[in-house]
């Protein structure tokens, strides 16, 4: 699996860090309208008291809700403001339904920023650099975060918790004690490790994509990995966005490399059919084994559920993760894909903002840690707050990345995202058809 990038990839790879160079962080677009409108007029404070209630809507509940629930005491102690939150499963099409009722809450806590984007493209949704100070806020989050908020020039969600997708999870005493590497440089160094662990009679890899009618979102993130690795996020973003086609050279070629490892004799537990069928869920349970029957599983922060129970108990001891490595002749830094939950406010006072500031903020969020299951956005938020050290490590992974960017296909639109992508990848694994084939249908089916 020792493969290297072409020249053109190299010279590709090589573009998108210098452009990424010039563009520098997210800038504030206060000065200028963002969106060529003119000045933004920032809210000032006593404009419009509020009433003292402000209502939020969101799609977790049960310990989830506890937690979050948690974290609000003290500010509404210290503001005296009531928060009324509601959660609701179906949160995607409530809140779509609500705002074009004109029942919209006061603040609505998007996981996928596409929703979001909907309501602010019919003017409902106030840009946060209307009453944010932008600046303070970007300098503390993962840098790049704020761009899963963007349209047109202006943000209009705030990150109030993270997912951290670019995770490589193993057993770590079977890992340890055969003395493989647990910082490796790059994925070209990784290779190096795999192929070792299978001199040694190992399989390096578990991988699931089984979901019922989701199956193949897991394909969709190994693409997405590889795409901020060898080509940089500003080539990922004209992907994600369809500024350049689904089957740009970029992008086939970063399936050719997906698939030398996952397609590879050995490399993966049981083989493409094994991959397909097996639940996502269960994949990491081969780590697990005595001995272990794979060492390695790419998931995210939110896998650690699925582990067995023994293992959750003692999850510092048993389980030892690191950094998805990059790619050796690519971007030049660390890109971190995850998620995150985007507050975004419909109804604009002093009581709103308040909440939003807060919300916002490096200071939220440190009961929810201490439960457990939430990562904060900011680099600057106290570690010391998370319940287990499996998770500070997690978070210092995230907040040590020189780059993140949100999933790729919860960016794309649906019929695509969640359709023909997800399809696509089963195909294409199956190997019913090839990377260039599944990347023309994609972008012939790109929705106008």
């Amino acid at each position: 699996m020792n493969r290297r990038l072409s020249r053109r990839a190299v010279m590709s790879g090589a573009a998108a860090t210098a452009a990424l160079g010039m563009t520098g962080c997210l800038q504030n677009p206060s000065p200028s309208g963002g969106g060529g409108g003119g000045p933004v007029e920032r809210y000032t404070p006593g404009d419009t008291p509020g009433s003292g209630t402000v209502s939020i809507l969101g799609a977790f509940g049960g310990q989830e809700q506890e937690a979050f629930l948690a974290s609000l005491e003290d500010f509404e102690s210290d503001s005296g403001i009531t928060i009324a939150y509601t959660p609701d499963t179906d949160f995607t099409n409530t809140i779509q339904q609500r705002a074009g009722a004109g029942d919209a809450p006061d603040i609505a806590l998007f996981p996928q920023p596409g929703g979001m984007f909907d309501l602010a493209g019919k003017g409902m949704i106030t840009p946060i650099d209307v009453f944010l100070d932008y600046d303070e806020l970007n300098s503390t989050l993962i840098p790049g975060f704020l761009d899963s908020a963007r349209m047109q020039g202006r943000v209009y969600g705030a990150p109030m918790r993270m997912a951290c997708k670019s995770l490589l999870w193993y057993p770590k005493k079977a890992y340890e004690e055969a003395g493989y590497a647990t910082e490796p440089a790059t994925m070209q160094e990784l290779y190096e490790i795999t192929d070792q662990m299978k001199a040694d009679g190992l399989t390096p890899w578990s991988d699931g994509w089984g979901a019922d009618q989701a199956t193949g979102w897991v394909g969709t993130d190994w693409i997405e990995e590889f795409m901020l690795r060898v080509h940089g996020p500003v080539v990922y973003d004209d992907w994600v966005k369809h500024r350049i086609p689904f089957n740009a050279d970029e992008v086939v070629e970063v399936f050719e490399i997906v698939g030398d490892l996952l397609k590879g004799e050995g490399n993966v537990l049981g083989g493409t059919d094994t991959i397909i069928n097996l639940p996502f869920s269960e994949a990491p349970l081969a780590l697990f084994d005595d001995p272990p029957k794979a060492m390695l599983v790419r998931q995210g922060n939110f896998v650690t559920g699925f582990f067995p129970e023994d293992i959750q108990e003692n999850m510092d001891e048993e389980v030892g993760v690191y950094a998805m490595p990059t790619w050796d002749g690519g971007f030049d830094g660390q890109p971190i894909l995850g998620g995150g939950d985007l507050a975004a406010l419909f109804t604009l006072n002093d009581d709103t903002v308040a909440v939003m500031e807060f919300l916002s903020s490096d200071e939220f969020g440190k009961e929810w840690a201490e439960a457990g299951g939430w990562l904060s956005p900011h680099r600057t938020f106290d570690q010391s707050h998370y319940s287990d050290e499996i998770t500070r490590q997690v978070a210092a992974i995230a907040s040590e990345a020189a780059v993140f960017r949100y999933d790729g296909s919860d960016l794309m639109p649906t019929s695509v995202g969640s359709g023909s992508f997800w399809k696509g990848m089963v195909e294409w694994l199956q190997g019913a058809k090839t990377s260039q084939e599944v990347c023309d249908e994609i972008e012939n089916g790109w929705p106008q």
